[in-house]
């Protein structure tokens, strides 16, 4: 069993780098939105044919605008507008950092269980990113 001072430093870890993480991200987001509202930066889409776009179901957007579907917008990355997915796709794999930083800890605190459902977290997250499922990688 895990000593109470095992469990506060899992979270402190797993805190530190959830806000670092959530800052990083924000900072990216904030960023692309400038740069995409002021065209410093070309955009994928731009932001004056945005509303053509709104009404197009998806495969029609994709086509009409040169992107893939799943990971092909990580190819467009010096797009100021991809910089912003970029940023959401920081925000929202966050935890896949902070769950492999936690896992030794609990491993160190012979919290078999805890790890595991740590490592199998990650495996999910990580497939469930990857678009295997989906068919869109």
């Amino acid at each position: 069993m895990s000593r109470p001072a095992d469990g506060m430093e899992a979270q402190r870890r797993y805190g530190a780098l959830l806000a670092w993480g959530t800052r990083l991200g924000l900072g990216l987001l904030v960023l692309g939105f400038v740069l995409y509202m002021t065209g410093l930066v070309a955009a994928q889409m731009p932001i004056e044919q945005l509303p053509e776009y709104w009404s197009q179901p998806a495969p029609e957007l994709l086509r009409r605008t040169g992107m893939h579907p799943g990971w092909g917008w990580a190819a467009l990355l010096p797009k100021s507008d991809m910089l912003t997915l970029a940023a959401i796709g920081l925000l929202a794999g966050c935890s896949i950092a902070c769950l492999l930083a936690v896992i030794p800890v609990f491993a160190r605190a012979k919290e078999r269980v805890l790890a595991s459902v740590c490592v199998l977290e990650v495996l999910v997250l990580v497939l469930a990113a990857s678009g295997v499922l989906t068919g869109a990688h």
